[in-house]
């Protein structure tokens, strides 16, 4: 009798959530900066996926897309941010013990949202805004808080998605 091994080689849950954020991130049409976010609960089911974009209604062609200028003039007070969009998009109000995984550290605005949604651990890809007041304050408010966060090193570089599969 041959013996068939199951796959050693699968994502693990924190390379799975991750992956599912920066895949939602390819829906944000903003031209500079795309990001996504994915809830998970505690056992291992997503319960919100989010992507930075304009709120409902509002068309992505008639608000601005600069990072620069007079503040009505850019995307600032229009875009709504993945992890708003991940916890407003998400099947239940209850997130308490839940995981949120996003490409980049979460600003000041979205740390109180996450807070105040119950989420216990912020798992993040890139700080590079980290010398921002706007980072500062946000782990501020998760230390005191009590809300964990660490970065993702992922075991692999890539993830590969072929919509020819051959099953």
């Amino acid at each position: 009798m041959v013996m068939i091994r199951k796959r050693s080689d699968v994502l693990s849950w924190d390379e799975y959530f991750m992956a599912v954020a920066l895949l939602s991130a390819g829906r944000s049409k903003d031209p500079n900066t795309q990001v996504g976010a994915c809830v998970a609960n505690s056992q291992n089911k997503i319960v919100g996926v989010g992507y930075n974009g304009f709120p409902w209604g509002c068309s992505d062609d008639e608000l601005p897309w600069a990072r620069e200028g007079a503040y009505l003039d850019t995307k600032y007070p229009y875009v709504c941010h993945a992890e708003l969009n991940a916890i407003l998009n998400s099947i239940t109000r209850d997130l308490r013990g839940c995981r949120i995984y996003v490409g980049l550290f979460p600003c000041n605005e979205c740390t109180k949202v996450i807070i105040q949604a119950g989420i216990s651990e912020i798992v993040y890809l890139s700080d590079k805004y980290k010398d921002t007041d706007s980072v500062r304050a946000a782990k501020i408010m998760l230390d005191k808080s009590k809300t964990s966060y660490r970065q993702f090193v992922p075991a692999r570089r890539s993830v590969h998605i072929d919509f020819q599969l051959d099953l």
